[in-house]
């Protein structure tokens, strides 16, 4: 079977800053010395039936200031066929941010940007400086890498008028919105609650991974229900499978045992052929316009 990955992190400590791997910064996790290390593209490694096909990077902090430095290095260093989403800052002047997607654009791996908006999402979203921003990816059609967790009902309405002012914007949920860990809850609920609305926009897709940011131990049977309601809300071509390598080490051994958790999964094994290509690789080839790197 083959697979995009739609939502990995390589890292070059050696050339790159990344001020939130260093111990001394948040996110402050017991673990995150597990992945305050370099990972190249030699780590992506499948074994039959699965192959790695290409992937999506999307930016880990390498320069923040001077996003276009990650790309130059992925360019040098990665052979397989790659997009990547590259850091911006919404909140500085639009004169600045039309400077940096003239440059981004030069490079041939990029499709979009990322701004996180977490915990600040709200505020982000009602600043007239990040929505006038926003317009300006409009004009260029990119891809818009949407980080927030999906359980409070009025950022996501915030999000929801950005959407709905943007339709040129490929709109991508990362990491399927931060579900709750108990699916009983009334969190849970509106979670479920924000996902149907987004699906109702055309131009929005959302991505499955980063299960290990809400419990690094989570169980197969928790995985495979938020999968089961996603692909029941958004449908078989909105929604895709990823891995957000390598933070899926901190609940897996290696790349291929993640993968190998989500093809093994109750979910996925109810899967048509049909619906399980279009999961790993059907989707993310559209999405991240890969076609004219892998056909």
């Amino acid at each position: 079977m083959k697979i995009i990955d739609p939502h990995l992190h390589l890292f070059d400590l050696e050339l790159g800053d990344y001020h939130w791997l260093k111990a001394e910064n948040s996110p402050f996790w017991p673990d995150k010395q597990r992945i305050n290390k370099s990972f190249d593209e030699t780590e992506l490694t499948l074994t039959t039936p699965l192959s790695l096909a290409g992937f999506v990077h999307i930016e880990a902090g390498f320069d923040n200031d001077k996003p276009c430095r990650e790309l130059e290095t992925l360019e040098k260093s990665c052979n397989k066929p790659f997009r990547a989403i590259a850091n911006i800052d919404l909140t500085t002047s639009s004169q600045h941010v039309n400077t940096v997607l003239e440059k981004l654009a030069e490079h041939p791996s990029f499709v979009g940007v990322r701004h996180l908006l977490d915990d600040q999402a709200l505020v982000l979203l009602n600043n007239k400086q990040v929505i006038n921003n926003i317009s300006i990816l409009n004009d260029t059609g990119l891809v818009f890498e949407v980080q927030l967790s999906l359980i409070d009902q009025i950022p996501v309405a915030a999000l929801c008028a950005v959407i709905e002012n943007n339709l040129n914007i490929q709109f991508i949920i990362n990491h399927a919105g931060f579900p709750p860990t108990d699916l009983h809850s009334i969190e849970w609920q509106s979670w479920q609650s924000n996902l149907t609305k987004l699906s109702l926009y055309p131009h929005v897709a959302i991505k499955c991974s980063g299960w290990e940011m809400t419990k690094r131990n989570y169980k197969e049977t928790w995985l495979s229900e938020n999968l089961s309601l996603i692909f029941a809300i958004f449908g078989a071509k909105k929604v895709m499978l990823a891995s957000n390598f390598p933070l899926c080490l901190f609940s897996h051994s290696s790349y291929q045992a993640y993968w190998q958790s989500i093809i093994s999964s109750d979910f996925f094994q109810a899967l048509t052929e049909q619906e399980k290509s279009a999961l790993c690789y059907d989707n993310a080839l559209s999405w991240y316009s890969m076609n004219a790197i892998l056909n």
